[in-house]
């Protein structure tokens, strides 16, 4: 769980830190800008841009039933953050596994790209692929139950 805040935390903290430095300078719009545009990337970088996460084996199940597909992913990924935001909506109707807090979705991953835990992997009707295009990933969910 650590893990999965530690680069939203980075980016607050260091945020703060030139935020404060440019406004002890006299600046004080400028400091505001600036945590502000770290607040945002902590925000982009954080578990609370994603879907709930759910274990790997929970994903199965319902993937089993439904027959949606299943994002592993993990905070800071900017591939993971790009097919976020471009499923838009969509996003809340896959099965999203945060590896850093599963160790059955890390190894799931591990399995599927030779020991790598590249993400995001997407696993459709129980084959992986990795980093696929959000037009596809959207082809497969309309084509699911």
């Amino acid at each position: 769980m650590t893990r999965a805040w530690g680069l939203s935390t980075m980016f607050l903290l260091c945020g703060a830190l030139l935020a404060a430095g440019v406004f002890v300078r006299g600046t004080p719009v400028v400091a505001a800008v600036l945590l502000l545009a770290f607040v945002l990337l902590a925000g982009m970088h954080s578990p609370l841009v994603f879907p709930r996460s759910i274990s790997a084996r929970e994903a199965e199940r319902r993937s089993a039933v439904d027959g949606r597909p299943i994002v592993f992913w993990r905070s800071g990924c900017k591939y993971c953050i790009r097919l976020r935001i471009r499923l838009g909506r969509d996003a809340g109707r896959l099965h999203w596994v945060d590896i850093w807090r599963d160790a059955d979705g890390a190894a799931a991953v591990r399995a599927a790209n030779d020991g790598n835990e590249t993400v995001p992997t997407v696993v459709v009707a129980g084959r992986p692929h990795v980093s696929p295009d959000p037009r596809w990933v959207r082809e497969q969910l309309s084509r699911s139950v």
